[in-house]
């Protein structure tokens, strides 16, 4: 089997109203539009995912959590109905997906050979977790490319949050391994809002875009600061100030997923395609693209957070 190897990464947050405006048949809820800064934006970014041609998607999901270790989807073929518990009323997604159960398995093995806590999830009843369905909708709504989801064990909350992105890192790197292990062509896909203030009430027609905006101009400023520095390849600059980010802006990056996925890219300080952001009850999401394949010069940072900034 030839070596594999990941060609691109996608930052690709999961607010199940994207899903909801694009009322696919999959779910059930109907809506009058909306978003369509972020739908629109998952159009562009669903070109080139075609383009790249990948054997298997690789998720990270804030959504689902599990206290002990980090745990992988290994169950060939999972069908249910997935609710989002928060916003039921949007979002009752009849979700059938096919895993690549043999990367599974290699990313659970090498998780553990580096000393990280990790399980394979076998229960053939699983209901997967709205924020992997979303993000999986909205890159590819055929769902005809076999996946493989990891839950977030948040460690980032239960330690200190450097030593929690440090984990997260490892576990970039164990997924790397596994991919080149097993020969696959593979995408990786953090789902991951950026700045994570919200509304508490939302509007009686929930896709009234008039009531759609930042939530604070702080946690705005944040998102841009942080989408300028990876538009223009300062990787580095990123990840050291993601503590800052996530202690200033309550980034959902602090639940692992981005750290993971630019870890197994193997932090390339490369440009990273801006597909388009938008906000979803006041929270900042951004759909950015970083392809290695096809990167001139990609470098890599071997300890990124060792010693993180602070400005």
């Amino acid at each position: 089997m030839s070596s594999g190897k990941i060609v691109a990464g996608y930052l690709a947050p999961h607010p199940p109203h994207q899903v909801y405006g694009e009322n696919p048949p999959q779910n059930e809820p109907r809506s009058k539009g909306g978003w369509e800064q972020l739908r629109w934006a998952y159009d562009r970014a669903r070109a080139t995912l075609e383009a790249h041609r990948p054997d298997v998607l690789l998720v990270h999901s804030p959504h689902w959590e599990t206290q002990v270790g980090h745990h992988v989807l290994g169950v060939p073929n999972l069908k249910g109905k997935s609710v989002d518990p928060i916003f039921p009323h949007l979002f009752r997604y009849n979700f059938d997906l096919n895993v690549d159960v043999e990367l599974a398995q290699a990313c659970y093995e090498e998780a553990r050979s580096i000393g990280l806590t990790s399980k394979l999830m076998t229960n053939p009843d699983f209901r997967v977790d709205y924020g992997t369905i979303t993000t999986l909708h909205m890159m590819r709504p055929q769902w005809d490319i076999p996946v493989v989801g990891f839950s977030a064990n948040n460690s980032p909350y239960y330690l200190k949050t450097e030593e929690g992105l440090e984990e997260m890192d490892l576990l970039g790197k164990a997924t790397a391994k596994a991919i080149e292990r097993t020969g696959r062509r593979a995408v990786v896909l953090a789902s991951n809002t950026l700045s994570h203030f919200h509304f508490s009430e939302e509007p009686e027609l929930p896709e009234d875009m008039s009531r759609e905006y930042p939530k604070t101009d702080e946690g705005y400023r944040w998102d841009m600061r942080m989408i300028d520095l990876l538009r223009r390849g300062e990787t580095k600059e990123a990840v050291a100030l993601l503590p800052q980010f996530i202690e200033e802006a309550a980034a959902e990056v602090k639940s692992g997923g981005f750290t993971w996925m630019l870890a197994a890219l193997g932090y390339p300080q490369i440009p990273a395609e801006f597909h388009g952001y938008g906000t979803v009850i006041g929270t900042g999401n951004a759909i950015m693209e970083w392809d290695v394949e096809n990167a001139s010069t990609v470098e890599n940072a071997s300890t990124p957070l060792t010693g993180a900034a602070r400005s």
